[in-house]
């Protein structure tokens, strides 16, 4: 027998000192297997993290006995022994050679990605093939704890806890022994299973309890592996009750179907109305991704009451997106939109519908559908495209809304210098073509207009600064036109074709003064623009009620006359209007900027020329000479607290004619946002008053309350209305909301529902993922 001293490096009983190590870790990612011996050139190989080559090992120990009679190898008192960037502790852990048996005491391994496992005792063969261990449990990532009275390991791949535990939530050892309540949730279960394989823990007689208290049992339970990156498995339900369709439970269910790919499946079942199924399929491609979402029913049509009517028929949705990379220039993809009832999104409560997808957007519920190629380097940039729009909105007809194909936008911005300046080359094109006119009535048939259109542009652009501070920008800008239209209203219906060019000579000037103040710097900034171009050509493609022309604008409908525009030569951002004659741009900008980082600024501004421009739309605010105020402010006067508001005042009386303005709030116990929007004639020629904020705030570190709103002022008429409490932790997240949904014109309405909604930690998506 012989005795070595602490400290020693001990080469004999590397492997059962291996085998240890690994039998402690059992459920929880252990350790591999490895020979007893270093492998040849170790002593070359750079050091890990553990200061140790691969493959070597070294061992502390107050005492480390070899019996080489019995073949045991024992080490005792303080056991700790590193190998693999991995820690081992225990007491005492002892090798028989002959049986092939490793046994330990009181064993505690940590791995090098932070997880810990403990054992009281284990006992495990020298292949690593099977072993047992008592009083076990783990800390594993995403703050997993496993706890079992005992753990079987019946091959590499599958491990069995006996009455265990699992929990991701903090647990406080001085609450447990007061009695307390323990994890915030947690799942108790006869027999629990890791199958590494699949990726997934099985339970047996398992039951779930939230704060202490068992909520719900299940002979047989699963979910995804934490440690797995992905795995099929359920997610969290969404629970819902509502005088429309009554009790709602919608239970999503992950297929992985391969590394790259993934279904989901989210069957909505419903008491008063027929169920919907919900579908989500993803996947990615060495150069891109796509991603479906669709849903089906058959069914009756229902009201808002949940009051079924009609016939039964297919219902159904789609909202897909694809985006490929085809080299470090080419850009490709798709969005697919579709739904057969205006009023399904509502009806089923399907959320984030109208959000971007693509390079274009539609309005608020309005779905498009587009494919695209774009081409963008340092210099350029071009952009082929086609789209079409379907309208949910009541009133819409899709048979007057265009199809756009070809929409060709270019850009090209040499490196070269020219006159000292930076030369720029654009060009556009696009072809639209509609079935009806906006005017036709059930009985008028109106043929819709067809356009064609391309335009060449050429921009130069330079810029001088005095010592004085005074900054001189003069421009020039050179554009040719060339349209051909059909089903022209004032031709007849026939078709027309017709040449326009415009050029524009201009300079832009700002000269800003600037003075310290204390703890502050103040900035006064007069600015101003003066741009020439000949009078200009507009469109006409027919005539009003009233015999007044009406002119081609298929690109501008949605312009809003704002500080973003202001210093724009041609302030429309499409082609068919085009800005000319004599006109000049003033105003005044101050900016407060303090040391600690608050700040404020506000622009007030407008718009001059020698005459008017009918063709512009009255809305605008640029029609006359002197075109509306333009007024624009933000502040930000604390950390986490901004606002914000944008206005523009009749240039007469002063007289607001649009207006918006909000604040966002983000403090640690919560956040916040609202928006108020006043516009006395908006792109549909209506007044339109809508208000919207929400927020949430924590009274306590746990529990918090949440609203929600949003207000059609010209309906008097909360669209929605939310008011919830939530509860958080570090592993759950639950909310439950009160929703009452007003009537609304061309929507449905009144309702109220009560949802819950619940996020646990390793189950299903991050937690607070949003």
């Amino acid at each position: 027998m012989k005795t070595s001293p602490r400290r020693a490096p001990f080469a004999s009983a590397k492997r059962g000192l291996l085998a240890g190590a690994a039998a402690a870790s059992l459920c929880a990612g252990a350790a591999a297997a490895q020979v007893a011996v270093e492998p040849p050139g170790a002593a070359e190989s750079a050091p890990g993290r553990d200061g140790l080559v691969p493959g070597a090992m070294y061992v502390e120990a107050d005492s480390l006995v070899r019996d080489d009679k019995r073949q045991v190898t024992t080490a005792t008192g303080d056991v700790e022994a590193r190998y693999d960037e991995r820690t081992l502790r225990a007491d005492a852990l002892s090798y028989d050679e002959t049986r092939g048996v490793v046994e330990a005491q009181n064993v505690q391994i940590i791995n090098p990605d932070g997880s810990v496992e403990f054992a009281r005792e284990i006992t495990f063969d020298d292949d690593m093939s099977a072993g047992i261990a008592q009083g076990f449990s783990a800390r594993l990532p995403q703050n997993v704890k496993l706890a079992a009275a005992s753990a079987v390991r019946r091959n590499p791949q599958v491990n069995e806890l006996n009455r265990a535990i699992y929990t991701p939530c903090d647990v406080c050892a001085d609450s447990a022994e007061k009695g307390g309540d323990g994890p915030t949730w947690s799942i108790q279960a006869d027999k629990v299973v890791q199958d590494r394989d699949r990726q997934l823990i099985y339970y047996r007689h398992a039951v779930f309890r939230l704060f202490g208290a068992p909520v719900l049992y299940m002979p047989l339970f699963w979910h995804p592996d934490p440690q797995a990156e992905r795995a099929s498995g359920f997610l969290p339900p969404d629970i819902s009750i509502s005088d429309r369709r009554g009790v709602s439970y919608e239970q999503p269910y992950l297929f992985v179907l391969s590394p790259y790919s993934d279904l989901t499946l989210s069957p909505q079942i419903n008491a008063k109305v027929p169920p919907f199924l919900n579908a989500r399929y993803r996947k990615r491609f060495y150069s891109g991704e796509i991603d479906v979402r669709a849903g089906y029913t058959y069914a009756e049509d229902f009201d808002g009451e949940g009051d079924s009517f009609g016939e039964q028929t297919s219902r159904s949705y789609i909202l897909a997106r694809g985006a490929f990379q085809l080299d470090e220039n080419w850009d490709w993809g798709f969005t697919a939109e579709r739904s057969s009832d205006d009023l399904l999104f509502d009806k089923y409560e399907i959320g984030d519908v109208y959000e971007s997808r693509g390079p274009y957007l539609a309005d608020d519920r309005r779905l498009i559908s587009q494919v695209y190629a774009i081409r963008q380097d340092e210099d350029s940039y071009l952009s082929v495209a086609a789209f079409d729009i379907q309208g949910l909105r009541p009133g819409d007809d899709d048979r007057t809304f265009p199809t756009v194909a070809p929409l060709v936008e270019g850009r090209w911005s040499p490196d070269a210098r020219f006159a000292g300046g930076r030369m720029r080359f654009e060009v556009d094109a696009v072809a639209l073509e509609r079935d009806l006119s906006p005017a036709s009535t059930a009985g008028a048939r109106i043929p819709g207009l067809d356009s064609r259109r391309v335009v060449a542009q050429a921009n130069w652009r330079t810029s001088f600064v005095s010592t004085a501070g005074v900054r001189l920008e003069p421009f020039v800008n050179l554009r040719a036109d060339a349209y051909h239209l059909s089903d022209v209203p004032s031709e007849g219906y026939g078709d027309k074709s017709l040449t326009r060019g415009m050029a524009t000579v201009g300079a832009d000037l700002s000269w800003p003064f600037f003075r310290r103040f204390n703890d502050k710097t103040v900035v006064l900034e007069p600015l101003l623009q003066v741009a020439a171009s000949p009078r200009a050509k507009q469109i006409i493609v027919g005539t009003d009620s009233a015999g007044e022309p009406v002119y081609l604008d298929e690109d501008s409908l949605a312009f809003e006359f704002d500080e973003t525009n202001l210093f724009l030569a041609d302030k429309f951002p499409g082609f068919d209007l085009i800005e000319g004659g004599l006109r000049a741009t003033a105003a005044g900008r101050a900016t407060i900027l303090w040391d600690d980082g608050r700040r404020a600024s506000l622009l007030i501004g407008r718009s001059f020329r020698d005459e008017e421009i009918t063709a512009f739309p009255e809305r605008t605010g640029l029609r006359d000479t002197a075109s509306d105020w333009v007024v624009a402010a933000e502040a930000q006067p604390l950390r986490g607290l901004s606002f914000f508001s944008r206005a523009r005042l009749d240039g007469d009386s002063l007289d607001v004619r649009r207006a918006e303005t909000g604040a966002n709030v983000a403090m640690a116990r919560g956040s916040g946002f609202f928006r108020y929007l006043w516009d006395d004639l908006d792109i549909n020629g209506v007044k339109r008053e809508n208000l919207d904020l929400g927020g949430e705030v924590f009274l306590t570190k746990n529990w918090g309350l949440s609203a929600y709103g949003n207000r059609d002022m010209v309906q008097d008429a909360w669209v929605v209305r939310d008011l919830g409490i939530v509860y958080r932790d570090e592993c759950t997240r639950i909310e439950v909301i009160y929703r009452r949904e007003d009537t609304v014109i061309g929507r449905l309405g009144p309702s109220e529902s009560v949802s819950v909604r619940l996020t646990l930690a390793t189950l299903g998506e991050p937690i607070y993922a949003n």
